[in-house]
């Protein structure tokens, strides 16, 4: 199972295509869950840790705005996670959040220069557009390997002495 990075970060459509296809999207969404779930948001209002100006720190500079770094700080992990990538270009507004045009671009530059594999899709303006779209991301999807090589190296090795005790 590949871990697929989704572009725009919150676009349901595509992680339910990647879930799909057996592989785990990356989101925005799951990042908010576990932010807002996890024990060390304490200010609420804030919904930061003093770790997140930090983090954030690691992907974009002191001089960027805020709200980049703010944003990088979520969604950097998920880069670093990435073993291939959809990036779907000009989104309408409702497809997902667009957010700060500066972070996008930097998210885009960062899964590109990355070296894993990336579809990028025009956004489907109509029925036919549309199916293309789909079917593109289906073939993509396809390509991507369902398990780690090491993990199934990992799991044959793990299993050879269970069988082996047990003859």
């Amino acid at each position: 199972m590949a871990k697929v990075f989704i572009y725009p970060l919150n676009s349901l459509i595509l992680a339910d295509l990647v879930e799909r296809f057996g592989h785990k999207p990356l989101t925005m969404m799951s990042q908010i869950r576990e932010k807002v779930t996890g024990l060390s948001l304490d200010s609420p209002p804030m919904n930061i840790t003093s770790e997140d100006p930090k983090l954030g720190l690691k992907y974009a500079a002191i001089e960027v705005p805020a709200g980049v770094r703010g944003r990088m700080s979520l969604m950097g992990p998920l880069i670093e996670q990435t073993e291939a990538a959809i990036i779907v270009e000009n989104p309408p507004a409702n497809f997902g959040c667009i957010g700060c045009n500066r972070t996008n671009e930097l998210i885009k530059y960062l899964i590109r220069s990355k070296g894993v594999p990336v579809l990028e899709v025009k956004y489907p303006e109509s029925d036919d557009e549309a199916r293309d779209f789909v079917n593109k991301i289906a073939e993509f999807l396809e390509t991507l390997p369902r398990e780690k090589p090491e993990e199934n190296e990992k799991a044959k090795e793990e299993g050879l002495p269970e069988k082996e005790g047990k003859e």
